[in-house]
């Protein structure tokens, strides 16, 4: 749409009001996209959908999630079945004797888990279910430890994708020289606000000095008196995820699970961040070990890995369908309209702020983080250029924003993808974790206004 207007808003309201009411993600995304694409192309809004359809399946970047995130499942399904999640559980064990220190086991493991935000969801949920359900944990709380360290650490500590994603960008829009776009990132992390106030939240909240707010305190409530972990209406999820079994007769063996993890990220590291090559090559050393050792046959080994691929399915469908939105709100010019807005409001000194504010709810509204960095990026290193404004406080700003949208949308990739790994609905996930997630929205926004004037 050439001149985007407030009528851009209306697919993602959509969205969230549909949310509300069904609790259900993948037909609230579905809904609003077909309302913004009626909205575009009129009673050809079904070629519309087709064609956005198209547009994201053959996305590399929805292709490279779809890729990750399935073999990320069968190198899980094929931990289970070794044996190695409950032998890496038994070892936890030993030195967790209580709920706090079960959750700040989850959090130090998430720490380690640098390397990649999917991997951090997806290993150490897997990793934590049955031992944080020994002590009574909610799945929602277990939710909100995984989340609030996996995408924080990632922006924090820049030898990961993110890093290696968010610098390349910084080259592109020639905000450093080529080579430089590593040491310029660096250079924001301290500002990254955000992130480090999400990290650090987390032992605060363990420890109860922030009690449990909301929907989070029903579902410890739920969790302490009736023993159910598992929150009502997730048992399907809860379900695919226990299809798979250890094998009966094998010997559960710790580094089944320790050194998988340091392979994955050895060579994601090695070969430039890719986490896809780091995936490919651990899934393949996993499931040539597991046949040689004689610990699985052939069969049942490519059977679990597909048994793993499939229990990614309905994570994936959201992640899809929020992927297609994003392609609508792109098409009406969601992020362009919100910036436009904001423009006569800025100063070169309130620009970090105001940036947090309005891209965080862009992030938020659109369920995308990298992909509202790669639209807004060119437009706020221009503004940041014209009003004089530091550099590097307004790209940890923007990083805050596409944190901040990563942490709390009910449909973004981390969401779905942390709901599926910990055993609850991505909405549960979203509502019991939003408290949290404003409370360090609110600090950051108040840390970068000190900023300004400091």
């Amino acid at each position: 749409m050439n001149d985007p207007g407030f009528i851009s808003l209306v697919p993602t309201l959509v969205v969230f009001f549909l949310a509300v009411i069904t609790r259900r993600p993948i037909e609230s995304l579905i809904s609003g996209s077909l309302v913004g694409l009626g909205i575009i192309h009129g009673s050809q809004f079904i070629g519309g959908f087709a064609g956005s359809s198209i547009r994201v399946m053959t996305d590399p970047d929805v292709a490279w999630v779809i890729l990750v995130c399935g073999c990320m499942g069968s190198m899980i399904g094929l931990l289970i079945r070794t044996g190695a999640t409950s032998a890496f559980t038994e070892k936890m064990s030993g030195y967790v004797k209580s709920q706090k220190s079960a959750l700040m086991a989850t959090w130090v493991l998430g720490i380690f888990m640098f390397v990649d935000d999917y991997l951090n969801s997806l290993a150490v949920g897997a990793a934590m279910r049955n031992l944080t359900d020994k002590y009574k944990i909610s799945r929602e709380k277990l939710a909100y430890v995984v989340d609030s360290t996996a995408a924080p650490i990632s922006v924090i500590i820049p030898f990961s994708t993110w890093g290696v994603f968010f610098a390349g960008l910084i080259v592109a829009n020639d905000i450093a020289p080529e080579g430089e776009g590593l040491v310029t990132y660096i250079s924001a992390i301290p500002y990254m606000l955000y992130a480090w106030v999400a990290v650090l939240l987390v032992p605060v909240v363990i420890a109860g000095w922030i009690p449990a707010l909301g929907s989070m305190k029903q579902a410890e409530t739920r969790a302490q008196t009736t023993g159910q972990t598992v929150p009502p209406g997730a048992e399907h999820i809860d379900k695919a995820n226990q299809s798979i079994q250890p094998k009966e007769g094998v010997k559960p063996r710790i580094r089944m699970f320790v050194v998988p993890m340091v392979i994955l990220i050895a060579a994601t590291l090695w070969f430039d961040k890719d986490f896809l090559i780091g995936i490919y090559i651990t899934l393949g050393c996993t499931a040539a070990y597991v046949m040689l050792a004689r610990i699985l046959d052939m069969h049942d080994t490519f059977d679990t890995i597909i048994d793993g691929f499939k229990t990614m399915i309905e994570p994936l469908g959201v992640l899809v369908a929020a992927f297609i939105l994003k392609d609508v709100n792109d098409s009406m010019g969601l992020a362009t309209y919100v910036v436009t807005t904001m423009e006569p409001f800025l100063t070169p000194e309130l620009l970090p702020a105001i940036i947090f504010a309005t891209m965080g709810a862009v992030s938020f509204m659109t369920g995308s983080n990298w992909g509202v960095f790669v639209i807004i990026l060119p437009i706020v290193t221009s503004l940041a250029n014209n009003l004089g404004a530091d550099m590097t406080l307004v790209i940890g700003a923007t990083l805050s924003a596409s944190t901040f949208g990563s942490h709390a949308c009910f449909y973004s990739d981390a969401t779905v993808l942390t709901a599926q790994a910990t055993g609850c609905t991505p909405m549960q996930h979203a509502l019991t974790q939003i408290p949290y997630a404003l409370i360090a929205a609110a600090i950051s926004l108040a840390g970068y206004v000190m900023l300004a004037y400091w």
